[in-house]
């Protein structure tokens, strides 16, 4: 069965992270919720995500800060990030969001369908990506099976080109071994 996709929420207040998740029920991504950026950090260290919702605003280390380690990291750093917080519409702010890696900036209030839109396909891309992995893994998986039959058969063929009482015999074994994937 795949991998269900999951959304990061960072937010330093409890009521914001139960609001996001009330938001995202129901959409095909399951939600995990941090109070702060140190602790995103280390959820991105065991777990991928599709998504990351991320306050901007926050003590100690902020969203930007955060999002900056993010995009350093190798295994992160093509995760989208949507920004959001309670400030208003400061362009500079914004601005900041994006020169760090966002991929979106709202500011609260914000419509919670347009939010949920923007996650499902984020998800949705998440899933493809995964889909797009796994047949990349299977067709390695077959070449590689190839490679071994085509091995096989030569060594038949050589087999039953060279003299002696038991070719025959050995080159079918090889043959047989082949047929069911042996190696």
């Amino acid at each position: 069965m795949a991998e269900r996709a999951k959304a990061l929420l960072v937010d330093d207040r409890k009521d914001n992270l139960l609001a996001l998740e009330a938001i995202l029920q129901g959409l095909p991504v399951t939600p995990v919720a941090v109070e702060s950026g140190e602790a995103a950090l280390k959820q991105l260290l065991t777990d991928d995500f599709a998504v990351i919702l991320l306050d901007a605003q926050m003590p100690n280390m902020d969203g930007f800060e955060t999002a900056s380690h993010i995009k350093r990291r190798e295994r992160t750093r093509h995760v989208p990030i949507l920004f959001l917080t309670a400030a208003d519409r400061d362009a500079q702010l914004a601005l900041r969001g994006y020169a760090v890696g966002a991929v979106d900036y709202l500011t609260k209030p914000f419509d919670p369908w347009v939010l949920r839109a923007k996650v499902s396909i984020f998800v949705e891309l998440w899933t493809k990506t995964q889909q797009l992995k796994a047949q990349a893994d299977a067709t390695r998986e077959r070449e590689a099976q190839w490679q071994r039959l085509t091995e096989t058969v030569d060594e038949a063929a050589r087999v039953l080109r060279a003299n002696g009482d038991d070719a025959a015999a050995e080159a079918l074994a090889l043959l047989e071994k082949a047929r069911w994937g042996g190696n």
